[in-house]
């Protein structure tokens, strides 16, 4: 286990978790900002890399875990993405349809900003989040972050606006 909150657990997948994150990532409308479902070599490029970010950086996108059924809801965690000619510090989740609108991302996502402020000392995070995703970017700005620019994301051969988001911790504004 990597993090607990009251109703969740996050922790590092791993291929026992291959059909759990199909659910999610096969998923054509909980995958519409990234323009559909992935396919099960894709959902299997992605688990990859998120152990590849483990080994690499010890963090990526964990497992969330419903504490009351022990099931792999969702994932939500820390990667590096590039944004302004540097890599950020990024907090991303993406849930299980049936999952949303409850609460379990804010809650999911604040433990991962909290994680990183005082786990990993950075001064700052961000998320960063297609322009037509609202739900996502209502999640940010719960996690206490502030809209700070946009950027033009190229995925799948097409344009994809992005707005971006940042925390940073409270000692540091």
């Amino acid at each position: 286990m990597i993090l607990e909150t009251e109703r969740l657990y996050l922790r590092e997948m791993d291929q026992g978790d291959f059909r759990s994150l199909c659910r999610i990532l096969q998923d054509d409308e909980a995958m519409y900002a990234y323009e559909g479902a992935f396919t099960d070599g894709e959902v299997q490029e992605w688990l990859d890399r998120q152990i590849a970010r483990y080994q690499a950086w010890g963090f990526g996108l964990w497992a969330v875990i419903l504490k009351e059924t022990n099931e792999m809801i969702g994932q939500c965690g820390l990667t590096m993405q590039p944004w302004k000619n540097r890599e950020v510090l990024e907090v991303g989740y993406l849930f299980e349809r049936r999952y949303w609108r409850r609460g379990y991302a804010t809650e999911a996502a604040r433990a991962c900003k909290k994680y990183a402020f005082e786990a990993l000392g950075a001064r700052e995070v961000y998320s960063i989040i297609r322009d037509t995703n609202f739900a996502s970017q209502r999640v940010a700005l719960r996690n206490g972050m502030a809209l700070r620019g946009s950027f033009i994301k190229r995925y799948y051969n097409m344009d994809m606006p992005h707005l971006v988001f940042c925390a940073r911790r409270e000692w540091e504004c």
